[in-house]
Formats: structure tokens, C-alpha cells, sequence
């Protein structure tokens, strides 16, 4: 049992923690995840300008993974989301659309969402029937995918870098460490705006599964836990993760479990972590991937944990050789102890 600190970063591993490899995977570096509410479809987007889905198939401890289908883009997908009955998923990216793609029906995709800059983070809204898009163009827009025009534009502080959704509860982060909470029964005003707990710049966030704060993760390895209520500011704190000695990394993804609301941590260091928020405990560190991990996904049920390994852009594109950079895609099937809470420690014993 490991309390919270800097993850130690370990040996690489070349096939780590017993994860399965999804075959076919993108040409290029992964920019998400995401699996189907409804199944164990996993949807992955690219750099190589494409969106791609595969079926994963568990028969006891093995899985399999067959491709199902995939769309285009003009330039590199950012982001997907699926819509909440599981036929439609929608994508953004560089060529500043969003694509609408009803892909159990096998239809064609099409745009429904356009900005002025890329898009950086979609989300589909099922309480309201909406979609909502986040771009480096400094807006979010929400969109009735059936109307050509967004019901309403949200001007934000400056470019959307990560965004997410527990309906009421919705929490941007953009550039210059803003984090902007929105209260979606009134979406047309900022509830909250908060400068992030951590020094450095924001890479991703989560929503407490309770709607009642958030998590954010940045470049610097380090995760702040913030809840809403101002009687609930003791319980904030930050954390070192993804660190190896004096190397820090990028926290690239977090994610909560769907139903031990435990969560996950991925990052730059190719390592992937369990934790537990409310005991302050990291619940387990996986063993290093031989490149860093971008993005990650729990399934519906929290029975399959998907991650990407490829590079991530961090050391800028004079480190990327396409010609030798593998680009993975595992799927790792969490065991409880590795993802189910432990009892907080009592008063005389270490937190």
C-alpha cells in the first residue's frame, strides 16, 4: 500500500502489465480514447487524420480486438465523445470541424460544428440533448447537431486545452492556468473561475463522479484535487505523480473509475497509476511503457482500461522519427485490488 507521492518510474517494458495489444493500430501518434457507453467499442483518434473504431472482445482472461470501421479528416483529430445511447460518435480536430459520425447505422460522417481554430475537446450532453465544443479559438459552443448555427457561443479566457462533463457540473481548462466551472442548469454564465493549484500548465481534467469538485493534471507531474464548496476547501490538496527521480513528466490523462470512483493517472514517463483520492493512497503503479502514454479510457463498467503508447509531442517534433516511433494502442483489465478503494488511515498511522 503506497501512500501518495512521486510515482517511481521503474524499468520499461516492452508489452507491460499483461495488457493485450489492439490490433491495427493508428500510423500515427493517438490524441484519445474513448469507449462506447453502451459496449465495448473503443474509438481512438490520430494524427494521421483519421478516426478509428474496434470491437474488444473478453472471453475470461483473454481479449480480443477486431476493427470495425473508420473515418477521415482533413488534418489531425484532437477528440472524440460518444453520444450517450452508443450509435454516434463525434470527432474534432485541426481541420476546426466536428464530425458527426452515426457509426452503428454505418452512415456517412458528417459536420455538424465548425470554429475559428482547431478543436481541442468535445463532449456530448445527453440531460440537454447537446453537444458542446472547446477550441483554441478561445469559445465553447453548444450545438443541437439537427440546427447549422450553435445555440449559444461561451467566449472563455483563452484556449481551451481540457474539458469535462458530470452534468450540471462542467469544468474548462485553458491556457494561463484558468479553470472555469459551469453549472449547466445555467450554462450562459461562469458558476466559478479558479486559477489551478498547480504552477504550470493544465493537460487534463476530471470530474468528481459526485459532481462536487474536480481533478487537474499538469505538466509539471502533479494532480490538484479541488472540491466546489467553499466548506470544503480543506480537503484540497496536490500530489507528485509521474516522476523519476529529478525527470518530471507531463500528467497526460486521469480518469475515474465508474464504479469505485478510485482513479487513474497516465503520463510522459509511459507509466500508468491507480489511486484513491479520498484516502490519499496510491492504490498501484503499473510498470513503464517504453514511450510516453498521451491519453487513456476506462470501458463502461470499469472492466477494461485502454491506453495509448506513442509519442506525445512533448519534446517537439524534432524528437519524433516516424520512420522508428511505434504507436500502440493496450487494453489492461483491472484487477479490484489495483482499483477498489482502501479504508482511510486512521490518525496514528501514515497519510
Amino acid at each position: 500500500m503506497s501512500t501518495f507521492g512521486a510515482a517511481s518510474a521503474g524499468n520499461t517494458n516492452p508489452n507491460p502489465n499483461n495488457s493485450f495489444e489492439v490490433a491495427q493500430p493508428p500510423s500515427d501518434s493517438i490524441s484519445s480514447l474513448c469507449f462506447s457507453p453502451k459496449a465495448n467499442h473503443l474509438v481512438a483518434t490520430s494524427w494521421d487524420n483519421q478516426v478509428r473504431c474496434w470491437e474488444i472482445m473478453r472471453s475470461g482472461n483473454a481479449l480480443a480486438s477486431t476493427p470495425k470501421a473508420s473515418i477521415s479528416h482533413d488534418q489531425p483529430v484532437l477528440c472524440a465523445a460518444w453520444k450517450d445511447d452508443g450509435t454516434t460518435v463525434f470527432s474534432g480536430g485541426c481541420d476546426k470541424q466536428v464530425k458527426m459520425w452515426p457509426l452503428l447505422a454505418g452512415g456517412q460522417a458528417v459536420t455538424v460544428a465548425m470554429h475559428d481554430a482547431p478543436v481541442k475537446e468535445v463532449a456530448w450532453i445527453p440531460e440537454m440533448n447537446l453537444l458542446v465544443s472547446g477550441s483554441w479559438d478561445k469559445t465553447l459552443k453548444y450545438w443541437d447537431t439537427r440546427q447549422p448555427n450553435p445555440v449559444h457561443t461561451q467566449q472563455l479566457p483563452d484556449r481551451c486545452y481540457a474539458l469535462t462533463v458530470r452534468h450540471p457540473l462542467m469544468v474548462v481548462g485553458t491556457a494561463d492556468r484558468n479553470l472555469i466551472v459551469f453549472n449547466l442548469q445555467n450554462p450562459q454564465a461562469e458558476f466559478k473561475r479558479i486559477t489551478s493549484p498547480l504552477k504550470y500548465q493544465t493537460r487534463c481534467v476530471a470530474a468528481f463522479p459526485d459532481q462536487q469538485g474536480f481533478l487537474v493534471g499538469s505538466i509539471e507531474g502533479r494532480v490538484g484535487v479541488h472540491h466546489l464548496d467553499d466548506s470544503q476547501q480543506s480537503k484540497n490538496f496536490t500530489f507528485k505523480c509521474h516522476r523519476d527521480g529529478s525527470d518530471i513528466y507531463s500528467v497526460n490523462s486521469l480518469n475515474f473509475h465508474p464504479v469505485h470512483h478510485t482513479f487513474a493517472t497516465a503520463g510522459s514517463d509511459g507509466a500508468f497509476n491507480f489511486w484513491d483520492k479520498d484516502s490519499k493512497q496510491r492504490l498501484k503503479a503499473m510498470a513503464r511503457c517504453q514511450q510516453p502514454i498521451p491519453c487513456s479510457a476506462f470501458n463502461n463498467d470499469g472492466s477494461l482500461y485502454a491506453y495509448a503508447v506513442c509519442y506525445d509531442w512533448s519534446k517537439g517534433a524534432e524528437n519524433h522519427n516516424p520512420a522508428t516511433a511505434k504507436t500502440s494502442i493496450y487494453v489492461h483489465m483491472p484487477q479490484d485490488p489495483e482499483v477498489k478503494g482502501k479504508p482511510r488511515v486512521g490518525a496514528s498511522g501514515r497519510k
